[in-house]
């Protein structure tokens, strides 16, 4: 028996959404230790913009990819990952100051864009539009949840359309000396309407 949790502990569990030949995208309901370093490799793209703490760690993988509310997606082509995108509770960073000063903090209606990245030799197929689109589509279906939230570079959310609103402002950005400002999405009351714009933290590498 305790042979059987180890394995099920190493392997991930997770839904085919949405496929496209080779491509598919998956919602992950638990992340498994084999998919760790894949996880952790890719997460390295966004030290440069993001800073260090964007990197992941098997800690911070099983705290937000395992964690319960949270929304987690994975990308792949042919079997290898290359790219994830993961909404968790804004309370889950109730250590964050920022956080704590959300108008929604406690509400339980809101999820926070923890990161986006898909490698860049697989830019150009569509791959990263279905990520995004799936991510936001299932964030508007998602019981409680009104507002997705996150960083970005100072002024890049005024590309964004829908209803966005800057919350506020981080003038050094988990040590990078760039300014970012963090910003809410109104997703709207009624499920199914599409969000064409892109999703905070995306990074292509």
């Amino acid at each position: 028996m305790e042979q059987l949790s180890f394995d099920i502990s190493r392997s991930s569990k997770s839904r085919v959404i949405a496929t496209s030949g080779n491509f598919q995208i998956e919602l992950l309901n638990h992340a498994g230790e084999e998919d760790f370093p894949q996880l952790i490799e890719i997460s390295k793209h966004l030290a440069k913009e993001y800073g260090d703490p964007a990197v992941l760690t098997k800690s911070t993988i099983r705290k937000y990819f395992n964690k319960p509310g949270s929304l987690p997606f994975i990308a792949r082509y042919r079997n290898e990952i290359i790219g994830y995108i993961i909404g968790i509770p804004v309370e889950a960073l109730h250590s964050e100051p920022w956080a704590q000063l959300d108008d929604n903090f406690g509400k339980s209606n809101t999820l926070y864009t923890y990161a986006f990245v898909i490698l860049s030799r697989f830019k150009g197929h569509g791959y990263a539009k279905m990520l995004k689109r799936v991510y936001l589509n299932w964030a508007k279906k998602k019981d409680g949840i009104r507002y997705i939230t996150g960083h970005v570079k100072e002024g890049v959310s005024k590309k964004f359309t829908g209803d966005i609103r800057i919350v506020n402002r981080v003038d050094n950005w988990q040590g990078t000396g760039i300014p970012f400002e963090y910003y809410r999405r109104d997703l709207g009351p009624q499920p199914g309407e599409f969000q064409k714009h892109n999703p905070p933290l995306a990074e292509q590498v």
